[in-house]
């Protein structure tokens, strides 16, 4: 039997060898063969070249270096392309997922179960404003996905029959946490607490924070175009009864003078339609992407492998 680890890796140079010193007597305490898949998101720092040197070093590491940064998504999908254990364990390289629940996910996976979870007791030390992105994006999710992802985390292990299937999914913008949950299988969870980084600092702004909720919300769901419907039904029963109103006070001799509810009116129904435009404009460039069929990834260069390095759809 092989474990798999996949850690997406950007600007990390300082934290790998500790991520490394970490997690290889957890590893081979747990008496089966391994092999640590590492993927350097196009970093700006020496992250390739520490990766490529302790592939050097042990022959359980594995190195893939992108071209350019693609985003953690990409790196994932690189690193589930690749992976050949029977079962593959997903997780931060900044310790956050604390590896002594290892032993306990494999544990389960013996049991029979084929997605084992780690959920995040507290969120650790996010912002404010990373806590409150959280909890407007996870509510919206589960209102138009039907999928709860509270607390959720990408500290996963999955069975090789799962990756089989995943390997299988088509589209190019992927939300790991998501289409983990919509592939079913067997599943347990575990509770742990998210550790405090032991280098640098969190990789993700508010704007890639946001533009990862936009994503993962207008892919999984198309009820969000249903607002456009609901807001057009809104303002034609508004409509209506400001018609019915206009009519009774000019008939009676009370019709309102100026131009105050012409113009409001144009205000909000402007506002609408720009807004729905909006909408549907997010739900075209989706289309647009993946039309387009260009590679979730570009690999540049890899380590511990003998094949040529590829790009993968």
């Amino acid at each position: 039997m092989k474990i798999s680890l996949l850690i997406p890796f950007f600007n990390e140079e300082a934290q790998i060898p500790i991520t490394l010193k970490t997690l290889k007597p957890i590893l081979e305490n747990t008496g089966m063969d391994y092999e640590l898949v590492l993927v350097d998101d196009g970093s700006a720092d020496k992250t390739w070249e520490v990766i490529r040197k302790s592939s050097e070093a042990d022959k359980h590491i594995i190195g893939l270096h992108f071209s350019r940064n693609f985003g953690k998504e990409a790196a994932i999908c690189a690193g589930l392309d690749r992976v050949s254990g029977d079962a593959v364990i997903l997780m931060d390289g900044d310790l956050q997922h604390p590896p002594e629940h290892i032993p306990e996910m494999i544990a389960l996976w013996q049991q029979g179960y084929d997605i084992v979870e780690g959920v995040k007791l507290t969120r650790g030390k996010e912002s404010l404003a990373s806590r409150l992105n959280a909890q407007v994006f996870y509510g919206l999710f589960r209102v138009f996905s039907g999928y709860d992802l509270r607390n959720a985390s990408d500290f996963k292990l999955l069975d090789s029959k799962v990756v089989a299937h995943w390997r299988s999914l088509s589209e190019h913008d992927t939300f790991f946490r998501g289409l983990s949950a919509w592939l079913g299988f067997r599943r347990a969870t575990f509770s742990f607490e998210v550790a405090a980084r032991q280098t640098g600092g969190s990789k993700w702004s508010i704007y890639r924070l946001a533009k990862l909720s936009l994503n993962a919300i207008t892919g999984f769901s198309a009820m969000p175009l249903q607002f456009v419907t609901f807001l057009g039904l809104l303002l034609l029963g508004g409509s209506i009864i400001l018609a019915i109103q206009t009519l009774i006070n000019w008939f009676s001799g009370h019709a309102a003078g100026g131009f105050t509810t012409v113009i409001l009116l144009q205000l909000l129904i402007g506002g609408s339609i720009m807004l729905s435009l909006g909408l549907i404009g997010i739900y075209l460039a989706r289309i647009f992407t993946e039309v387009k069929g260009r590679p979730r990834y570009i690999i540049s260069d890899q380590a511990g492998y003998h094949e040529t390095p590829t790009q993968e759809d």
